[in-house]
């Protein structure tokens, strides 16, 4: 909008508190909203407009009937405020749980970011689909993504006894086994011994590791998730 008074006069006409769709998570003061860009075209567009203001590679703008979109507000007794979201295609051939995620920069550096990364894992998980980001990822992408994959496997091996295979890894995380791979070796704990991948997790090697990926962010409740994956109507 060009002048104040527009936005003053769209504010006193405009009586939404929240976005459309369904609300699928809250915890809180935080939920999470799922919009079908089909159902909500003008809103999923304008959403992407948005996100171009402050990514540099977004390039979706028109064709948003084939995305699902996840709102993150922040709750309080005016309504629902945008503090980011994810967007993801409701049909990949590839795998790709994520598409596009954006924090909105005033809520930056808060652990959002990590929240929706986790988020989409977790509806992955409720598919029954390992996921892995859509790519390329911008440099920002693969150091939010590569925490991520750090922390929550680094978790797991910590806590695992005995020997554990990238499969279940898989299976327990949903996360794609060659991420899982990449990031392994990337921290030196995978070895190949006798025409397979050996994982070696020494535990001091582990909490060094864990301390360098930094926090995790804030965690989805994943028991205030009420959730069902896409299907199409009809």
């Amino acid at each position: 909008m060009k002048r104040k008074e527009q936005l003053q006069r769209h504010m006193r006409k405009c009586d939404l508190k929240h976005p459309p769709g369904d609300e699928i998570y809250r915890s809180g003061t935080l939920s999470m909203f799922e919009v079908d860009g089909k159902k909500n075209k003008v809103y999923g567009q304008n959403l992407c407009y948005l996100a171009k203001l402050f990514l540099d590679h977004k390039t979706l703008y028109y064709d948003v009937d084939l995305f699902l979109f996840y709102i993150l507000c922040e709750c309080d007794d005016r309504g629902c405020h945008m503090v980011g979201y994810f967007s993801k295609e409701k049909h990949s051939e590839e795998s790709y749980n994520l598409a596009c995620i954006l924090t909105l920069p005033p809520y930056q550096r808060k652990g959002y970011g990590k929240f929706l990364i986790a988020f989409s894992y977790e509806l992955s998980k409720k598919e029954g689909k390992v996921g892995t980001p859509e790519r390329p990822l911008s440099d920002l992408g693969l150091l939010s993504y590569k925490g991520y994959w750090t922390r929550v496997l680094l978790d797991i091996l910590k806590k695992h006894k005995g020997n554990i295979s990238i499969k279940e890894l898989s299976d327990m995380t949903a996360i794609k086994a060659d991420d899982i791979l990449n990031t392994l070796q990337s921290l030196d704990l995978i070895q190949y011994r006798k025409g397979q991948h050996v994982i070696c997790a020494d535990p001091k090697v582990l909490d060094r590791h864990l301390k360098a990926a930094g926090r995790g962010g804030l965690e989805v409740d994943v028991s205030k998730l009420i959730w069902t994956p896409y299907r199409e109507q009809g």
